[in-house]
């Protein structure tokens, strides 16, 4: 899809979106204000938030797109907005197409932009690379018109971030709905490495005996029982050469499949599985975005590749095993395997790569949907003030977050009889005690750990989504290493 500023005149369009504010026309094009006013009167179209309606004139298809009330507009009623309005255009065949800009004094002008096009681009994303018969998906090309020549260099510019972050998202969904036999450990560190040469970071892949060196025992227990090697996957970015001692760790979790080892999941919870390293999609499309914006800012990225698959040689429930940390864990359930991988590779991103501060994303706990559903990330730390930026960074990118409590308490739920720690506390607080079974190998640096098993993927086409992965967490990321790097 092309996105681009005032290229295209609204006649010469194939198709024309007109944004529709419920208690204003003033959005309307001075073309489409006659028409807009007569569907009003006629009842055809009101202006509610999301409705859409469509006509067609002797040369093209007008679409008009319901925002809802001025004083209630945000970021996410824009994206949405903008989502189905390109959907729309794309179910009447249109080929170019005009987006009038939507102008309102109630909205930041960036915000505005900026949610138009992440709209207009998530809301056209398909993933349909493995179907014979699909239908052809020709680029679309979009103008963004309607911008007055005092702003012409300042919208170029928010198009451009935009474009970045939303390219970034697409990486994140498209790695998320690969299916396993195609993505696994070692084609994941391809795909990094090829991110990181087209967007500008660097990226080193450990094999499995280099892993071993390091004695990261814990993550290598979860991939023994498959016939796929695991990598260890580090990007690094060094935007920032002036303060090289502050470094910000992302760890995303890395299960290419997930069959929930010897603690096997039912058929239908493993279908989905593929989507397991739904953290590590989110660090690598964070990492290009950040790297291709050229950021300010210092950023370490791991991943522990593996599958947790059933064999001879698979570890087991009642397996103690070790950890990089040197700290001994008790396995009572090997579905509970994210953990053990996170648990290494945040000591190494803290150890070997100097993190300075680190943030981990995994599709970590079922019991993450039952607290706060599909459409907030869970998230347990260890500084609040962290959290703060990560709250600051929620606001801009609109994908929802919400703190749940650390006490020392919970922490007493992971303690085992015959080894340091336990790998599952107990049917209670299971979103809780996972994240801070992660927590006990980050050595006191500042922590923020994010469960995304609930926002990672949705089960159907919804607003800007499309079935499949959704690519949750990179923008939020890249906003707090924007703000990081203003600092």
């Amino acid at each position: 899809m092309n996105i681009d500023l005032n290229n295209i005149k609204p006649q010469d369009a194939e198709a024309v979106i007109v944004p529709v504010l419920l208690d204003s026309d003033k959005l309307a094009t001075k073309d489409t204000a006659e028409l807009l006013n007569r569907l009003k009167t006629k009842g055809k179209i009101k202006g509610e938030h999301g409705e859409v309606f469509s006509t067609m004139t002797a040369s093209q298809d007008i679409i008009f797109i319901g925002l809802g009330k001025e004083e209630l507009l945000n970021g996410e009623k824009v994206r949405i907005a903008s989502a189905k309005a390109v959907k729309k255009a794309r179910e009447l065949k249109a080929k170019s197409l005009y987006v009038q800009l939507i102008n309102s004094d109630k909205l930041c002008y960036g915000t505005i932009v900026k949610a138009m096009v992440e709209g207009l681009r998530f809301g056209d994303y398909k993933f349909d690379r493995y179907k014979t018969d699909k239908k052809e998906h020709t680029d679309l090309d979009i103008c963004l018109g309607g911008v007055s020549e005092d702003k012409l260099k300042e919208t170029e510019e928010y198009i451009k971030e935009a474009n970045n972050i939303s390219n970034a998202t697409i990486i994140a969904r498209n790695l998320v709905n690969e299916p396993s036999n195609v993505l696994y450990p070692e084609t994941l560190a391809e795909e990094a490495l090829e991110y990181g040469k087209q967007f500008g970071f660097d990226v080193e892949v450990f094999d499995e005996l280099q892993i071993d060196e390091l004695k990261m025992d814990a993550f290598l227990s979860v991939a023994e029982g498959s016939n796929k090697a695991p990598r260890l996957i580090v990007m690094r970015y060094f935007g920032n050469e002036d303060n090289k001692s502050e470094i910000l760790g992302l760890v995303g979790k890395g299960l290419t499949y997930d069959s929930g080892g010897y603690s096997i999941k039912p058929t239908d919870g493993m279908v989905t599985m593929k989507s397991d390293m739904g953290g590590a999609a989110a660090v690598i499309g964070a990492m290009s975005a950040i790297a291709n914006q050229k950021l300010k800012i210092n950023v370490v990225a791991v991943v522990a590749a593996c599958e947790n698959m059933i064999s001879g040689g698979a570890y087991k429930p009642g397996d103690i095993i070790g950890s990089m940390a040197g700290k001994t864990i008790e396995v009572l359930n090997t579905d509970a395997e994210g953990r053990l991988t996170l648990a290494d590779a945040v000591y190494y991103i803290v150890e070997k790569e100097k993190a300075s501060r680190v943030i981990d994303l995994a599709t970590l706990t079922g019991a993450a949907l039952i607290a706060l559903g599909t459409t907030t990330t869970a998230v347990v730390t260890n500084d609040d003030a962290f959290y703060k930026e990560l709250e600051a960074a929620s606001a801009k990118s609109d994908e929802k977050v919400w703190q749940l409590p650390a006490f020392e308490d919970y922490k007493k739920m992971l303690k085992s009889d015959i080894a340091d720690l336990k790998n599952i506390g107990g049917r209670h607080a299971g979103t809780i005690t996972a994240g801070l079974f992660i927590g006990e190998f980050v050595q006191s640096k500042p922590w923020l750990h994010l469960d995304i098993a609930g926002t990672a993927w949705t089960d159907a086409d919804k607003d800007y989504f499309s079935k499949g992965g959704t690519g949750a967490g990179v923008r939020t990321l890249y906003y707090l290493a924007k703000n990081t790097a203003k600092k």
